[in-house]
């Protein structure tokens, strides 16, 4: 069976929401993941890896333990960390559908 990387889901550990995240083509005509509520992407940077990113920000979110040099065509599942203002969050990244 193959794997699809089409779509995944962003559950945070504390109190299990979940953000859905859709491949498509960014503003910039670059593959990303778009949140489906809101216009939030999870882009490829070179030197970073796989990250949420906003341009006023920075880097928001990231994958805890695969580093850029190890991430492939899409982000990598498992565990990842964002910042928002002054508090942290844990999700999973899990592929579905």
């Amino acid at each position: 069976m193959t794997r699809s990387f089409q779509a995944f889901e962003l559950r945070r550990q504390s109190d299990d929401l979940v953000y859905r995240f859709d491949r498509m083509a960014g503003p910039e005509g670059r593959i990303g993941y778009r949140r489906q509520d809101a216009d939030l992407w999870i882009t490829f940077r070179p030197g970073l890896g796989w990250v949420a990113w906003d341009e006023e920000e920075g880097c928001m979110g990231r994958p805890w333990n695969v580093l850029p040099d190890q991430q492939t065509d899409h982000p990598p599942a498992g565990i990842w960390v964002s910042r928002k203002g002054e508090k942290s969050y844990v999700y999973d990244l899990v592929y579905v559908g």
